[in-house]
């Protein structure tokens, strides 16, 4: 089965975006899915959450210049199955250097193919940085699998998706990916206390529909302190109500992918 390639975006930050990144990749991960995690956010937040230093010509910015291969930036973490493109500051800078190449939408696929042509992996994850910047767009280009969006249990969430529904019409004009679409829209920071919450959730599934995973992602102050120790939350706190709800996202991700998980590794 080809490797399956999907972006994690949204243009506003602080939505749980690298959060489900990280902890979708160890879930998919421990299920006995091989995956690799592109961390394209100059944060390289998903980087320190996986245990791996920022370390400088670490990342993908060289190889998207045209200097080496991506298969070289790859980094093993200490969770099985699961590998990085690590990212670090020099990124930063891609969006301008990027901007004056040619086909310069096109960088992140290509540099991608001998990493899907190796079949080295089952699912490769990109995290995007908190913007519709020359990155971002990278990355929707090369995810031929669709865009899983974050989106946070507040009144501006919906704002969010009509900008990125705009940007796909726009991208699939152009026809550098033309089957451009949302694979699926996940409810974060949920906290079913509040009125604000569930009004939320009610409001996003009336205006999606099945493009909203059921599984919802809950406030918690465990999954907030698992990057400071490096782990995912599965690793660092497994019976806590945020490794059970991305354990579940997991399921779902397997089931709308149609990949049968091999079951837990030991």
């Amino acid at each position: 089965m080809p490797t399956k390639v999907i972006a994690i975006a949204n243009q506003k930050g602080g939505v749980g975006k690298t959060t489900t990144a990280v902890n979708l990749s160890a879930c998919l991960a421990a299920l006995g899915q091989r995956v690799l995690l592109f961390d394209l956010d100059p944060q390289a937040n998903a980087t320190s959450g996986l245990g791996l230093d920022k370390t400088d010509g670490a990342s993908a910015y060289r190889v998207l210049l045209g200097e080496g291969g991506l298969l070289d930036k790859i980094k093993s973490t200490s969770f099985e199955h699961l590998e990085v493109v690590p990212s670090e500051v020099d990124l930063c800078a891609a969006d301008l250097e990027l901007a004056r190449l040619d086909h310069h939408l096109l960088r992140v696929a290509h540099v991608l193919k001998p990493v899907l042509e190796s079949s080295r992996f089952d699912l490769v994850f990109i995290d995007c940085p908190p913007s519709l910047g020359v990155l971002t767009l990278n990355a929707f280009v090369a995810a031929t699998d669709g865009l899983l969006v974050p989106l946070q249990c507040e009144y501006y969430a919906l704002e969010g998706i009509s900008m990125m529904n705009r940007v796909l019409t726009q991208l699939r004009g152009t026809g550098v990916n033309p089957r451009l679409d949302i694979f699926g829209v996940v409810m974060t920071m949920f906290d079913g206390r509040t009125k604000l919450s569930n009004e939320v959730v009610g409001e996003v599934r009336n205006l999606l529909g099945a493009r909203v995973f059921e599984t919802v992602i809950p406030r918690s102050t465990r999954l907030a302190e698992a990057p400071s120790f490096g782990k995912p939350i599965i690793h660092y706190d497994k019976y806590s109500s945020g490794s059970a709800a991305y354990e579940l996202l997991a399921q779902e991700v397997l089931k709308r992918l149609e990949i049968a998980g091999h079951g837990p590794t030991a």
